[in-house]
């Protein structure tokens, strides 16, 4: 079977419909379902039911879904471990948020290198629907984010909350603040911050990741909602304050990883990220 076909079906899997999948993987419509039919044709069942809702997988889509996980995952796998540096026995990709880099999984790949410096890692910055397609696809082994989406095949467990905190360059700035920056820390936090501040206007300044926020505040002035544990040391040494009386925002925290894998390297890495996401729970 070309994986292509197969990369096409976990494409409409994890998006869950054929103009979703197309742009995903640069391609058209009319090609996604060309390869859809020819891989139903291939293996003599439907795999997709559509409707106008989109395209859900049949009762043989999701016997199929472990099996085009496997193909693809075996690929990618034979491509990384053929180019693996000398010495190392195996690699692992971890995708997460950019937050989630700042602390957090830096003291991850620390422990992994010492407990397992055989293992080759491959770390991304990602954002919860480009890393949940690459789970889905098995080009990613493990991804940390905010708000993941149910897959089937893959386990989501809590690690902790992230606790969002309201801080600006200058002590003295009025709030509503007319030049607050709002980072768009996904569906979760427009709600709440919707939710505790109805009477805010849209905010002229939208950034996608807290960094950009974080500089354009400190080089121009204004507040933005930044996590509590990478701004605790700023606050503490009066380079930022705390909007008085803001409140937090707390946003979940999750790690997403296949269930069908049984690597022990891959066992090491998810059961240090909860032990590190216990010691967070505990600060």
């Amino acid at each position: 079977m070309d994986t292509e076909f197969a990369r096409t079906f976990l494409a409409v899997a994890a998006a869950g419909n054929f103009v979703g999948a197309a742009t995903r993987l640069h391609i058209t419509q009319s090609t996604v379902s060309a390869r859809i039919q020819t891989l139903e044709s291939q293996m003599g069942a439907r795999l997709f039911r559509r409707g106008r809702g989109g395209a859900e997988l049949t009762a043989a889509g999701h016997r199929f879904l472990r099996h085009a996980k496997t193909l693809v995952r075996t690929l990618e796998q034979a491509r990384h471990e053929v180019s693996l540096p000398s010495g190392f026995s195996g690699g692992l990709t971890l995708s997460g948020r950019s937050a989630l880099w700042e602390g957090f999984l830096p003291r991850w790949v620390d422990w992994m290198r010492e407990a397992v410096p055989d293992v080759s890692l491959r770390l991304e910055l990602g954002f919860e629907e480009g890393i949940m397609h690459g789970l889905v696809q098995g080009i990613v082994d493990i991804g940390v984010m905010y708000t993941p989406e149910s897959r089937p095949g893959l386990a989501v467990e809590h690690l902790f909350d992230e606790s969002l905190v309201l801080v600006t360059s200058n002590p003295n700035r009025p709030w509503p603040d007319p030049d607050y920056i709002h980072v768009d820390w996904g569906a979760e936090f427009h709600a709440q911050f919707g939710a505790r501040f109805p009477a805010v206007e849209t905010p002229a300044r939208i950034a996608n990741i807290g960094w950009i926020g974080l500089q354009l505040m400190e080089s121009r002035g204004g507040s933005v909602y930044l996590p509590q544990r990478a701004v605790r040391d700023a606050i503490e040494q009066g380079r930022l304050w705390r909007v008085h009386e803001s409140p937090l925002i707390t946003l979940p925290a999750y790690m997403v990883f296949p269930m069908d894998r049984d690597e022990a390297h891959l066992a090491r890495a998810v059961q240090k990220l909860r032990s590190l996401g216990a010691e967070e729970r505990a600060r």
